[in-house]
């Protein structure tokens, strides 16, 4: 398998949620330091508080995202450690995150690092269990769960917007598909009827492989698609 990354954006990345972190720590220690020393200055201390908590949030979402070992790419790298060189694995290199082309088709993967049951019943996501410590992180150190149906149909549209540019004109492009996976070991997922593949990581090669031994795209798209995302 081939593996595209973008290592300059994961640095960049990386190194803001770094810089976020540290000013909000130092923020939110102004905001303390006023509240104790000039507790009559309530609104200025508040202030800092919130703006601190708030940066606080955007550097934990920088950093698991790009910044905490095994970073999502690195765990889908390995989740599909064996593929064929036909496959070409693309990390933050298209409008969509993780985008898949090979013989099983052209696939846009949205990781998810939440722990617990996940459901998915009529139309709506849930996800409950994991205690007390699993609720601290939600509201901590980790991103929600939030909607993944709209964000699968929005990666889904950015990805067949920048491809209808670079692919021949008159070209079909075959269907883009979606797998929402969840990298947690902890995980349990109770969504048959989701609308798009959900499952741990650790079973999506063994899907992926059924997907291109039951309906496979043809190899001239596969080179097709792979020839205008580029390396």
């Amino acid at each position: 398998m081939n593996i595209i990354r973008n290592e300059r954006l994961i640095k960049r990345n990386a190194t803001l949620g770094k810089i976020v972190s540290i000013v909000s720590l130092a923020i939110l220690g102004a905001g303390m330091y006023v509240t104790f020393r000039q507790p009559e200055q309530v609104g200025l201390s508040l202030s800092a508080l919130v703006v601190g908590f708030m940066l606080s949030q955007v550097g934990i979402f920088y950093t698991n995202r790009w910044g905490r070992r095994p970073r999502p790419d690195e765990q889908i790298d390995a989740a599909l450690k064996g593929f064929s060189q036909q496959y070409n694995l693309y990390h933050y290199m298209t409008r969509a995150a993780h985008v898949l082309v090979g013989p099983a088709g052209l696939w846009v993967l949205i990781p998810k690092p939440q722990r617990g049951v996940i459901t998915y019943s009529k139309d709506r996501w849930r996800k409950r269990g994991g205690g007390v410590l699993s609720a601290y992180l939600t509201f901590f150190a980790q991103e929600g769960l939030g909607r993944p149906d709209l964000e699968i149909a929005s990666e889904k549209e950015a990805l067949r917007y920048e491809l209808r540019k670079a692919l021949p004109e008159g070209y079909e492009l075959p269907a883009i598909q979606a797998a929402l996976i969840f990298t947690h070991p902890d995980v349990d997922i109770q969504a048959d009827e989701a609308p798009n593949p959900t499952l741990p990581v650790k079973k999506l090669k063994d899907y992926l492989r059924k997907v291109a031994k039951e309906k496979p795209i043809s190899t001239s798209d596969v080179k097709t698609i792979q020839d205008a995302l580029g390396a």
